[in-house]
């Protein structure tokens, strides 16, 4: 089973931090948030739920006995509002080799002798 299998890592400009709402995310602020080496960009880190098809649920009100029907349609739920296709989303497996690149990580100049 794949590790953090709900969750995304959402790469965003750092212009848009302030706009965070920080209730949206697993993130509780900007002080904890890692930062690109060159500091311009971030990522936060949500759990989202993926809706492979479209589904109805038949509902009964107890009170009026009246059925009604709550269709979920198919797509992907979570994302925090300030999601945009303009910013690229990552799974786990993804984000931890982007975090590896020297764009994140700075390499190490001295071994340890």
């Amino acid at each position: 089973m794949e590790e953090f299998k709900n969750r995304r890592w959402l790469v965003i400009p750092i212009s848009i931090v302030d706009t965070i709402n920080f209730g949206e995310v697993i993130d509780n602020s900007k002080d904890n948030l890692r930062y690109s080496i060159d500091k311009t960009k971030t990522f936060v880190k949500y759990d989202v739920n993926e809706v492979l098809e479209d589904t109805t649920v038949s509902v009964i009100n107890p009170e009026t006995q009246q059925t009604s029907e709550i269709v979920t349609k198919k797509g992907i739920y979570g994302r925090p509002s300030f999601y945009s296709d303009d910013y690229k989303e990552y799974t786990h497996e993804q984000i931890l080799e982007l975090l590896s690149t020297p764009e994140w990580t700075t390499p190490l100049q001295n071994k340890i002798k």
